[in-house]
């Protein structure tokens, strides 16, 4: 195991001075040796206990969380929900969300500052990827911090997410219910985290109805009104349409809906339509949406009991949750 004495003789300093470094003394040092410090400890892998100490001792009741920016042109009520749900949850537990930014193309330096001055106990990060490489970086800091979402299936942290794969086979479930056996999916592009679970949900909902996958009814694009306006104006080219669509976001959703009045399509008469996430507006629309709907509160709250377990009892403990969305059935679906 990687010791101070090990990040000492790599920097070229003494232990003290990599003990001053760790605990933010700087004005014990000069810039260029604290960058030579901290240079050592990633080189050698060294995971200072003295953020462990700092947690139980000395904590600031600060979890970081990143604010997202969204394109002006698209909505996101999910993630503006879902920060007020954490904020909610960890004021009852006695602590506070700071949020901040960082540059989409860098996201590293922040966090390294944010803990190098310990401004924050833990991190909570949302808007997943594959090969995150906040979720890298922090994994390899052995800093406590924990998910929305998912990212490499073989990266050892703590996550809670939606089982979008869960829901999306219900949806297909409740379609066919209804009579319906041509049930389209609008889907984002392969490669999509989230996107992949809820598309796999789709083809294990055909699956489980005996119903073989038609290429033709599945559109990918991006998350965006404009895929669903095209995925409309798609299946109205088809000699046998879908009678059912499952949307993976409400917004591709809205999209749908407003290709479908243009062509005189009655959604919930015509053509049945299920969207995901159930934004505000969605009870709104006319007709009004049936949507998948994630547990945003119990997610926050179980990401919220997982920190705290990490700062106060058991910070190597790998959690894994999965909650289910709930299906809210509203006039888009009919039967055939």
């Amino acid at each position: 195991m990687t010791t101070i004495k090990d990040v000492a003789k790599e920097a070229g300093v003494s232990i003290a001075t990599v003990s001053y470094v760790l605990n933010d003394k700087t004005d014990f040092v000069s810039e260029d040796t604290r960058r030579r410090v901290w240079s050592a400890v990633r080189k050698t892998g060294y995971r200072p206990n003295v953020t462990a100490r700092n947690l139980r001792s000395n904590q600031s009741r600060l979890i970081g969380y990143a604010w997202h920016e969204i394109p002006p042109d698209l909505i996101n009520p999910v993630l503006e929900h879902f920060t007020y749900a954490l904020a909610r949850a960890a004021e009852a537990a006695g602590y506070h969300i700071l949020t901040f930014t960082y540059p989409l193309t860098d996201p590293i330096p922040v966090y390294e500052e944010l803990i190098r001055t310990g401004r924050v106990d833990a991190f909570v990060i949302g808007s997943t990827t594959y090969d995150d490489p906040r979720v890298r970086f922090l994994m390899d800091q052995q800093f406590p911090f924990v998910s929305f979402g998912r990212s490499n299936a073989d990266w050892e942290f703590s996550w809670v997410d939606t089982d979008g794969q869960r829901g999306v086979a219900e949806a297909v479930a409740h379609l066919v219910a209804l009579g319906h056996r041509r049930i389209g999916a609008v889907v984002w592009e392969e490669g999509s985290l989230t996107g992949d679970y809820r598309y796999a949900g789709y083809l294990e909902g055909l699956r489980a109805a005996g119903i073989e996958i038609n290429p033709a009814y599945v559109v990918r694009g991006e998350n965006s009104d404009t895929t669903g306006c095209f995925a409309l104006a798609h299946y109205a080219s088809l000699l046998e349409p879908p009678t059912a669509v499952i949307a993976i976001s409400d917004l591709m959703a809205v999209g749908i809906m407003n290709e479908a009045e243009r062509r005189g399509i009655v959604i919930g008469r015509d053509l049945s339509l299920i969207g995901f996430d159930d934004a505000p507006m969605t009870q709104y629309l006319r007709p009004a949406l049936t949507t998948l709907q994630q547990p945003l509160p119990e997610i926050a709250q179980a990401l919220i009991d997982m920190l705290e377990g990490m700062i106060k009892e058991t910070p190597d403990q790998v959690q894994h949750v999965l909650l289910p969305p709930r299906l809210i059935v509203r006039a888009s679906c009919g039967a055939v």
